[in-house]
């Protein structure tokens, strides 16, 4: 095996691909990264059992051949090459050799055999989609905040892709909160699967300014998303998430403008406060035309941040103060719409004119 490439491209890759390649002791070979050659194309993999990236380079002067070495060790070396080095790899009885101008190290691999085989999506019959790199972003990201870290309850520890009259959505929920964003909404074919929040944060880490374009294909227990150069593929969860468009409540009778900047900001004055009283804050809508949030906490003091906006009718109901800043974060609007209806519903929040994203806050006991 012989391939030449540049540093900045083999660095790149293989910080990509090395984020996997953690500690076992169980199982070392995962620690490893694949080198192999075949046609003149490079691909380096990794794998957790769980999740596998790939990234495919651009070479010249290749030779077939096959690898495994240290993923980590590969990486900071290459890393600490200079900058626009060429760097070529040999590899000759189960040792690899890097060369770059005045540099060159050898490193111990391990034979190609002892990796575990990766799993292959059949294209003819997988389910795909295929969404401009930034509408995926953006979604992913205003959906991930409300997943769970309670491993008990596996189904909310991920992303749901579904779909409904042929549009595409992903949601997410931990119980207290819950938060949809439909991503396609001419969408061709129908699914219904669970993708690992830890997954998704591999694709969205991955994602680089060159790339414009992503392809997600789904069988019947993986995902593959594929990224110009790129390709990431996961198991997915298996469970039922909740039916949770029976969740989003239909008509609330108080509905309000707020600016999210200064929604934002009241609610960062208010949670100063509320940290001793578990985060909890009084949204409240009152005549004449105020929206207000308050904190009180007896050891420090108390917080009463008021916003003009049109109000009809009167209602508040309490909320943690972090499930509302991550909501307001998520939103991207500048004018947002507050629903709620009592102290005992759900609040509704959504941009102003677009509809594409909803996120829910569970209230707190009053």
């Amino acid at each position: 095996m012989e391939i030449e490439v540049t540093q900045e491209k083999l660095s790149k890759a293989l910080n990509n691909v090395s984020r996997i390649a953690v500690g076992r002791v169980t199982l070392p070979i995962l620690n490893n990264v694949l080198i192999r050659v075949l046609d003149n194309k490079v691909s380096l993999v990794t794998t957790n059992l769980d999740m596998a990236i790939v990234d495919y380079l651009p070479v010249s002067n290749a030779k077939d051949g096959v690898i495994t070495v240290p993923a980590k060790l590969l990486a900071e070396f290459v890393s600490n090459l200079p900058r626009g080095e060429k760097i070529k790899i040999s590899e000759k009885n189960s040792k690899i050799t890097i060369a770059a101008g005045k540099y060159k190290s050898t490193i111990n691999g391990s034979p190609a055999d002892d990796f575990p085989e990766l799993p292959e999506i059949e294209e003819k019959k997988a389910v795909i989609f295929k969404m401009g790199i930034d509408e995926f972003k953006n979604g992913i990201s205003e959906v991930m905040v409300a997943t769970s870290n309670d491993m008990t309850r596996p189904a909310l520890t991920g992303v749901y892709f579904n779909t409904e009259d042929k549009t595409l959505a992903v949601a997410a929920t931990d119980g207290y909160r819950l938060a949809e964003k439909i991503l396609v909404k001419n969408a061709e074919s129908e699914v219904g699967v669970i993708v690992p929040a830890s997954s998704l944060q591999e694709v969205l880490r991955s994602i680089n300014d060159d790339i414009e374009e992503i392809e997600i294909a789904f069988n019947e227990d993986l995902v593959r998303f594929r990224m110009g150069e790129i390709e990431i593929m996961s198991k997915l969860i298996d469970g039922s998430f909740p039916d949770y468009r029976r969740l989003i409540p239909k008509d609330n009778n108080i509905k309000l403008d707020l600016s999210r900047e200064e929604l934002i900001r009241v609610t960062k004055l208010a949670a100063l406060f509320a940290k001793s009283v578990n985060g909890a804050i009084v949204c409240e809508a009152k005549k004449p035309d105020i929206f207000s949030i308050k904190s009180v906490a007896s050891e420090l003091g108390e917080n009463d941040s008021k916003i003009e906006t049109t109000v009809e009718n009167e209602g508040k109901v309490n909320l943690n103060s972090r499930f509302l800043s991550d909501a307001l974060n998520a939103l991207e609007e500048k004018d947002i719409v507050f629903e709620f209806s009592n102290s005992i519903s759900p609040v509704v929040l959504r941009n102003k004119k677009s509809n594409t994203y909803t996120h829910i806050i569970m209230p707190l006991n009053s």
